[in-house]
């Protein structure tokens, strides 16, 4: 496999080839999945956008697609910033603990 590296301001992309086996099963390069904190017997988040199919790892999926989900409606709900739901959680949770 033949490893090229970007590198800009945002994010480093390592690209490589995998091929793809019988049973439809492909090689994930150690590199990437260093980079996406991927151990065996891990579960991947495949998410297919137009000709692409985007890998990632499953929670910080669901982190994202929460977070579109939420769009505008932290506010009204009373939530200035990311503190306000920290602390709302940590409630939640001293409050789940006490019952």
């Amino acid at each position: 496999m033949q490893e090229t590296e970007y590198t800009d301001h945002m994010s480093t992309q390592i690209v490589e080839t995998a091929k793809v086996l019988p049973k439809g099963q492909i090689t994930i390069p150690r590199d990437i999945r260093t980079m996406l904190g991927i151990d065996t017997g891990d579960r991947v988040m495949l998410v297919s956008d137009g000709d692409r199919i985007i890998m990632m790892n499953p929670a910080t999926y669901a982190v994202q697609w929460l977070g579109e989900q939420m769009a505008g409606k932290a506010q009204p709900a009373g939530f200035a910033n990311e503190d306000d739901v920290a602390d709302y959680i940590t409630g939640l949770r001293r409050d789940t603990r006490t019952q």
